[in-house]
């Protein structure tokens, strides 16, 4: 199948600092990769650049075929569902959560920038629903906790029908019980569409879905691992990518846990 993302040859500098340098990275339809680094590694200017919100250094951007700086970028943009742990501070807390869900159609923040029909509002609440958080739909997203948030941001994510999913470091703001709900919504989601490709952000291998399928491992901005997860979530992988001896296991459940090696 052809790739719904591809990232090829890709650099970002800021001065005289690389941040990332020289990767290429490819995710196509079925795929649910794995972004693994530490603090500093270049996931999240790799993802900002993914879901077109940063231009790279050098390298290409295709996205479903379409190439960055051939297609308008604000009908690129719709096709990458992507959702970061500061989302929730970029959105006016007054905001509904079928509003927060609506307004992915555009990639907008606000319901006054486009205009929105029952069908749109109706498609909103549909997404919730399949999160478990439809009954939220009229509620202000400044009154929610934060793994409802999270759940109504995930839902935000199937409103277009996107090529890819992006989600760059989502349990950021959760405690342990709101980051497994929100592993096990991942999963849910993954489940009920196997066929999209997604990526997320983590630092953390406890925090891996169990339908991970793929791991791309990042070092000082460079790639030190890219493939399926069975064969690059190793224990010279993780030591390398976190500069500590590591060993890697898979519990009972498919779920990963790493200790001091």
């Amino acid at each position: 199948m052809s790739p719904a993302l591809e990232l090829r040859n890709i650099a970002l500098h800021r001065d005289t600092t690389v941040i990332l340098d020289d990767v290429t990275w490819t995710a196509r339809p079925g795929e649910h990769w794995i972004i693994l680094g530490a603090n500093g590694s270049g996931k999240t200017s790799l993802m900002r650049i993914a879901a077109l919100y940063l231009h790279p250094s050098a390298g290409e951007v295709v996205v479903a075929g379409e190439r960055l700086g051939n297609t308008d970028v604000r009908s690129l943009r719709r096709r990458v569902a992507y959702m970061s742990a500061a989302f929730a501070t970029e959105l006016r807390p007054q905001l509904r959560a079928f509003e927060v869900v609506m307004t992915a159609k555009h990639a907008a923040l606000e319901p006054w920038w486009h205009t929105y029909n029952d069908a749109d509002r109706n498609r909103a609440v549909a997404c919730l629903e399949q999160l478990g958080v439809a009954r939220l739909s009229e509620r202000e997203i400044s009154t929610l906790s934060s793994g409802e948030q999270q759940r109504v941001f995930l839902a935000r994510t199937r409103m277009n029908d996107p090529a890819v999913v992006l989600l760059d470091e989502p349990s950021g703001r959760l405690d342990l019980g709101g980051r497994e709900q929100l592993v096990r919504a991942i999963d849910d989601t993954i489940a009920t569409d196997p066929a999209l490709a997604s990526a997320i952000v983590t630092h953390h291998v406890d925090e891996i879905p169990t339908r991970a399928t793929h791991l791309l491992a990042l070092k000082r901005g460079k790639a030190i691992a890219n493939g399926p997860i069975a064969t690059t979530l190793t224990d010279e992988v993780l030591s390398e990518t976190f500069d500590f001896p590591l060993r890697v296991e898979r519990r009972d459940d498919g779920r990963f846990s790493a200790r001091p090696g």
